[in-house]
């Protein structure tokens, strides 16, 4: 069922959000020049890697340089700056969600050097896709600020990783299509709303 809602909701929301998405790929060409996507590698659902996409709101390569994205980080570009703050670089996610690599709702997907670091109950979180919402990113909603600017990496290391675990951790004890749905509710208020 949770498979099903997914690319429903998955194709109907690409569908609607066409000419949004028409607008935002014109704003980055202009703003900072192709490409308009970004593809991360990620580690899914039993250790699979696959390729998570975003918007591109950063200077192109700029993953070399660190892939945590700290407080008024130069290599966001302007356009980049709005996407991030609204949210609307993650909704090319939903091409993930199609494709069966994430879900609406999961725990948020990371780099292999994080997963790699799992320990005990943390191994729960592979065990389901990842999704484009979860606890952890209602927590987290400003990640920039809370790691800062000084040595970004290191902080999400040291004050939030073990926490963002712990929520992914319960969000896969507590799933469920109604708990879905709650999500995706405060998600959107969130986004939306502001709170």
């Amino acid at each position: 069922m949770k498979r099903a809602l997914d690319v429903f909701f998955s194709a109907v929301g690409l569908v609607v959000l066409l000419p949004v998405f028409a607008l935002v790929a014109l704003a980055i060409v202009i703003d900072s020049g192709p490409p308009v996507l970004y593809g991360g590698m990620r580690v899914g659902q039993d250790g699979k890697r696959f390729r998570m996409w975003k918007f591109r709101t950063m200077r192109v390569d700029s993953e070399w340089f660190g892939v945590t994205t700290g407080k008024n980080d130069a290599r966001v570009t302007r356009v980049g700056r709005f996407l991030r703050k609204h949210k609307i670089d993650e909704l090319a996610q939903l091409l993930n969600v199609l494709e069966g690599d994430m879900s609406l709702v999961g725990p948020r997907p990371e780099f292999e050097e994080h997963t790699s670091a799992y320990r005990g109950e943390e191994g729960l979180i592979l065990t389901v896709r990842p999704g484009i919402t979860d606890y952890a990113s209602l927590r987290f909603y400003d990640l920039s600020e809370v790691v800062g600017s000084d040595d970004p990496h290191r902080a999400f290391i040291e004050k939030v990783r073990d926490e963002k675990n712990h929520l992914r951790v319960e969000y896969v004890k507590r799933q469920s299509l109604g708990e879905d749905f709650r999500i995706l509710f405060r998600t959107l208020l969130r986004v939306v709303g502001g709170h």
